[in-house]
């Protein structure tokens, strides 16, 4: 499809709209549409007494234009323009495709954020009006906007000004899933990086740990995260575990989370290591209870894998066990995410995070072109089933995030029975304090108390690279004493 502009630059959020509704659709930037063929969106924005907004979508026998106009002198003239613009084009495409979106013309990543910030500054009423009315939410996603609002507030209010998580990176998979994107290693393809990995990690740790004494920072969660961290030996979990028990003050730890990820990882000695070590939140991923859907997906387990490694979890004292589903993965069904379901809640765990497909441009799904967006209407049912089936098992929505390319333009929510709400997926997803983060991939985001002022330190992305550079990230983490002591004035 091509995507004309005249008199402005609005293409970020232009391309944006059109993603929501043709998520594989190359998007052409061009200047004319002299000799072109297929999709055309022509914007143009023309200014005399007031501005003028024009949008017209052609395709084949539809021809449409829809106009708006914005007072010269509105005091967020920019801003409304291309909100205008994106909202004249979100209609056209509505009568071109013959559907509409839940979330409207919402292309960010953080709604529930976007809907606190207008809580903020226009009291609750007005910033629902506004969502509804401007953002064209429709009532369903509202509602979920606005629960997940009120269970994130009261997390929100445990956080201080001196107050980080410490984010542990363990870019290792046993193998890479197919949906996936991450920087990870194939324990294969790397197992020979792993051992001084950890050994590097560790002196990153303890390099953190002396900056956030020095700093008279709070330790609020730990989170191991990756690829799967379970892909390590049990001497190698006990070894990092070891090393950010005696770095770090747990003492202010309210959360402590490792991710089992994957089952075919999961053993009795690596959870004995972990309950011992004082990790008080494990995640254990199916993200379907298909065999068959597992297979296509690229996950080398089984559904009985998954049963045993949540049992074995129980049987080891782990009381807070989060699940990860995916809606909308090749090959499954309405009935068979259901299935899924009824499987999931047989077990009751603490929390279930419902994500929906999301493709990738570097996933192995998207690269051999696998993508299959004809089970949108599916995967909207799924999400829809979520929303209904957990909160009558006991679970509320506590974080929700959107991402681009998803089937049927949904979004991912963690639901959890009350009380066990993960608070670091709190803290990352609304960027409420300073995160350090150690490993490869690892980014630490500096959180500037009482602002939305982030600044961000790189590590290296591939373990090869870190394992060689452990010097050079070492010297941009210093960065951190430079920033709270300014910070600190």
């Amino acid at each position: 499809m091509y995507l004309l502009l005249k008199n402005h630059d609005y293409h970020f959020e232009l391309q944006n709209i059109c993603r929501l509704f043709l998520p594989q659709e190359k998007i052409v930037i061009a200047d004319s549409d002299e000799g072109l063929s297929g999709l055309i969106v022509d914007t143009v924005l023309e200014k005399a007494a007031e501005t003028c907004l024009t949008c017209r979508v052609r395709l084949d026998d539809f021809d449409e234009v829809l106009t708006d106009c914005v007072p010269n002198d509105h005091p967020l003239w920019r801003d409304e323009c291309e909100l205008c613009l994106c909202t004249l084009l979100y209609r056209l495409l509505v009568r071109l495709l013959g559907f509409e979106q839940t979330w409207g013309i919402v292309t960010g990543v953080r709604p529930v954020k976007l809907l606190r910030r207008l809580v903020a500054e226009q009291g609750e009423e007005a910033a629902f009006a506004w969502m509804r009315d401007r953002l064209l939410v429709s009532e369903e996603k509202l509602s979920l906007c606005g629960k997940t609002l009120e269970n994130e507030n009261r997390l929100l209010a445990l956080s201080k000004p001196e107050s980080f998580s410490l984010y542990v990176s363990i870019p290792f998979c046993p193998t890479r899933c197919d949906y996936c994107s991450f920087v990870s290693q194939t324990v294969t393809r790397a197992a020979k990086l792993i051992p001084e990995y950890v050994q590097l990690l560790a002196q990153e740790l303890a390099h953190t740990a002396t900056l956030a004494r020095e700093l008279g920072l709070r330790l609020e969660t730990v989170y191991f995260g990756g690829g799967t961290p379970t892909t390590l030996t049990a001497e190698q979990l006990q070894f990092l575990t070891d090393t950010v028990a005696q770095e770090f003050d747990l003492s202010t730890v309210r959360e402590y989370t490792v991710e089992a990820g994957r089952p075919d990882t999961v053993t009795e000695e690596k959870l004995r290591v972990l309950k011992e070590a004082g990790v008080s939140r494990i995640s254990i991923n199916p993200q379907t209870l298909c065999d068959e859907v597992l297979q296509v997906i690229g996950r080398r387990h089984t559904v009985q894998q998954f049963y045993d490694a949540f049992d074995m979890a129980r049987r080891c004292g782990h009381d807070n066990i989060n699940t990860d589903l995916i809606a909308g993965l090749p090959n499954d069904t309405y009935d068979g995410f259901s299935r899924t379901l009824d499987g999931i809640l047989s077990l009751s765990p603490e929390s279930v995070t419902v994500h929906t497909l999301s493709m990738k441009r570097a996933s192995n799904l998207s690269l051999q072109k696998r993508a299959d967006y004809r089970i949108a209407d599916e995967a909207v049912r799924m999400v829809a089933q979520t929303a209904v089936r957990l909160p009558e098992n006991g679970y509320q929505p506590y974080y929700l995030y959107r991402q681009s390319r998803t089937v049927g333009n949904q979004e991912n929510v963690g639901w959890a029975k009350a009380g066990h709400e993960s608070l670091y997926n709190v803290y990352i997803m609304d960027e409420t304090h300073t995160i350090l983060g150690c490993g490869a991939g690892a980014v630490t985001k500096l959180k500037r108390p009482g602002t939305d002022y982030l600044e961000r330190i790189f590590n290296y992305k591939f373990p090869y690279e870190y394992n060689s550079g452990l010097d050079e990230m070492l010297r941009r983490k210093n960065y951190i004493r430079e920033f709270y002591n300014e910070v600190k004035g």
